[in-house]
C-alpha cells in the first residue's frame, strides 16, 4: 500500500508523469471538461470532496511553479480564493477571465473534478521541477 498522502491511483500516476511546464486543473463540480485532457472525477456528492481537500492533497505530491485562476474568483467566491492563496503561498498566481481559463484548461494533461458546489473554485497548476 502506498505510504504517501495521495492514494488515488489515477491521480497519482498523472502527477508522476508530469514534466516541467505541464498543467493539471482542479475544478469544481460544474467546470466543463473538454475532450483531450484526462478526466479524473472525484465527485461523490455535493461538496464531497471539497476543492480545498483535493488541492491540499495534490500539493503534497506536486511541485508547482505557477498557477492560474479566473479573475472572477476573488469577488464571486472569497472563501475559496483566500484558501487557495494560503495553500499556494509563494507561488505566482495569474488571473484570466473565466472563458480564457476554460480555453487554457483544454491544454492540461488532466482535469480533476472535485465535488465542490461553489462557483469559480478552479485552478490550473503548472508543474515545476524539484531541483
Amino acid at each position: 500500500m502506498k505510504k504517501t498522502t495521495l492514494l488515488h491511483a489515477e491521480l497519482s500516476a498523472v502527477i508522476a508523469r508530469l514534466g516541467h511546464g505541464d498543467m493539471i486543473v482542479i475544478g469544481d463540480a460544474g467546470l466543463p471538461i473538454p475532450d483531450g485532457p484526462a478526466r479524473i472525477d472525484l465527485a461523490l456528492t455535493a461538496n464531497v470532496p471539497r476543492f480545498d481537500d483535493v488541492l491540499r492533497v495534490v500539493l503534497s505530491e506536486m511541485q508547482v511553479e505557477a498557477a492560474v485562476v479566473a479573475t472572477e474568483l476573488a469577488q464571486k467566491n472569497p472563501p475559496v480564493n483566500a484558501a487557495l492563496h494560503e495553500r499556494l503561498a509563494g507561488v505566482p498566481i495569474s488571473e484570466v477571465p473565466h472563458e480564457e481559463f476554460k480555453a487554457i484548461s483544454a491544454k492540461a494533461k488532466a482535469i480533476v473534478r472535485s465535488g465542490e458546489f461553489s462557483g469559480y473554485a478552479n485552478v490550473i497548476l503548472r508543474a515545476g521541477v524539484v531541483f
